[in-house]
């Protein structure tokens, strides 16, 4: 039985009971009850079976008694044929009487407001704790979901870095080399020292030629440490916001200390002037430009500047073009034979970008494609100067699919797309000739980017991204052997 029952229960019982004494003691209280004095014993008691008195003129007539549906006493009595208004003693027992059963029944009524509040409020803490069972199974079954999520979570990292496990293990090697060349400098700065000391008590040759080696290795440690493989790729950094939807900006990586100039190129077609900004603060913060008339209008958004010069393609041909920018000059043209153009085989995005210009750790690139390799990505060696193609490689990946692509250390990186969720998921090694499919996250944070490129000496992407100019940081890492130093 529920609580709410037994308080109605104990209501009931005390209200049964309090009826009860009522109907049984009522009459006996004002002498309505079979018992009465008899006036010719001289006031002995004389009990009578009877239900009348012998003398209904003066006392009260029990006519009969009961109990109605809701526990209350009804009783049915005779008054005396006497007047109301004599003031004899069992009158004014009666008045009393009766204000003693108001008193009652209004403590009753009191009673049962109370316990109807009560009720109420069980019935209310009742529901409150069914409610808060309920959130406890919710919040059970959250936390569950939650552990699943974490542990989840947690797997998909741990098969994230399961395969760097082996890398570590490089780099550890890696510390014992660089520990080494310390030894090796610190014994070397030790022979010096007693050299100040003892003059000709070793070969200066054969001192100086442990010198040179020892500068050739670090030389060759430091280039190794420049290059390496693409792991991941740091949120963007906005930079400004200029320009059209499509175009181009960066920065010379061989310019010498000092030259942080900006080059700015609106838009993938139909202009030929670039903006030269003094420096990253000044391209941020200002519009205090120098302008730049190039010869012919460029195609696409594959330009790069590199050593002084800027290279592009012309618009509406495969004819690549050297122009010096300080003496705005054009150096030197060259056809790209058999390259595709004029919205041939563009990015994914279109935009006439058929060829594409890149520059990394080893030099200059173009990535197109061609009828003789079906669409698919050609990459090749430029030489800088000449402009003469190098060494070429076809790749098996089609060139419209491509969102954009960018090279580091020789490894063309491709992503996925260019609007909406995007991904680095293709790489090819020119140094091996090999490729393989990857899985690196890259936030497209404004969904169109129209321009993607590494800068070696930056560490960095450089993006066009729907009138955004953004940065990237990369992450890189590098494995070095003893046996190729």
């Amino acid at each position: 039985m529920s609580v709410p029952l037994l308080k109605i229960g104990v209501v009931l019982s005390t209200m049964a009971m309090i009826t009860n004494w009522m109907s049984q003691t009522l009459p006996s209280l004002v002498g309505l009850n079979t018992t009465r004095l008899s006036a010719a014993s001289g006031g002995t008691l004389d009990r009578s079976t009877g239900v009348l008195p012998t003398n209904p003129e003066e006392s009260w007539q029990v006519y009969s008694s009961a109990q109605d549906s809701e526990g209350r006493c009804i009783c049915t009595v005779v008054a005396p044929q006497q007047t109301m208004c004599s003031r004899d003693a069992r009158t004014k027992q009666l008045r009393q009487l009766l204000e003693k059963v108001q008193n009652m029944s209004q403590s009753i009524e009191v009673l049962d407001r109370r316990t109807q509040r009560d009720l109420q409020y069980v019935e209310k803490m009742e529901n409150q704790m069914k409610g808060l069972e309920s959130k406890f199974k919710q919040v059970e079954e959250s936390h569950k979901q939650h552990l699943a999520r974490q542990f989840k979570a947690i797997k998909a990292k741990m098969d994230e870095l399961r395969p760097l496990i082996p890398v570590l293990e490089e780099y550890k090697a890696d510390a014992k080399l660089v520990l080494q060349f310390k030894e090796e400098v610190q014994n070397l700065t030790s022979v010096l020292n007693e050299l100040q000391e003892e003059i000709g008590a070793y070969d200066y040759d054969e001192l100086q030629s442990r010198v040179s080696n020892l500068e050739e290795r670090l030389r060759a440690c430091m280039q190794k440490l420049a290059c390496g493989k693409l792991t991941g790729i740091s949120d963007p950094v906005t930079v400004k916001t200029s320009g059209s939807r499509f175009g181009s900006w960066m920065t010379d990586p061989l310019a010498p200390e000092g030259d942080n100039r900006v080059w700015y190129m609106d838009g993938y077609h139909n202009n030929r002037f670039v903006r030269e900004y003094k420096s990253m603060v000044d391209f941020m913060n200002t519009d205090n430009f120098t302008s730049h008339r190039l010869p012919h209008p460029w195609s696409g958004t594959g330009q790069v500047v590199y050593n002084g010069s800027i290279y592009f393609n012309k618009f509406q041909s495969h004819i690549i073009i050297r122009f010096d920018l300080k003496t705005e000059t054009i150096l030197k043209t060259r056809s790209l034979d058999y390259a595709g153009y004029n919205n041939m085989y563009h990015y994914a995005w279109g935009g006439h970008s058929d060829i594409d210009l890149m520059v990394d750790e080893n030099g200059l690139w173009a990535v197109y494609a061609t009828n003789q390799n079906a669409g698919n990505i050609v990459i090749s060696k430029l030489d800088p100067v000449s402009l003469q193609i190098l060494q070429t490689w076809n790749t098996s990946y089609p060139k419209r699919s491509a969102g954009e692509a960018f090279i580091i250390c020789g490894t063309l990186y491709v992503t996925n797309g260019y609007s909406g969720g995007t991904k680095v998921h293709y790489a090819y090694q020119t140094n091996a000739s090999t490729y393989e499919y990857i899985d690196i996250p890259f936030q497209n944070k404004y969904s169109h980017i129209s321009m993607l490129d590494y800068n070696p000496k930056d560490r960095a992407l450089y993006a066009w991204n729907n009138g955004h100019q953004t940065l990237y940081n990369v992450t890189l890492f590098h494995v070095i052997r003893s046996d190729e130093l």
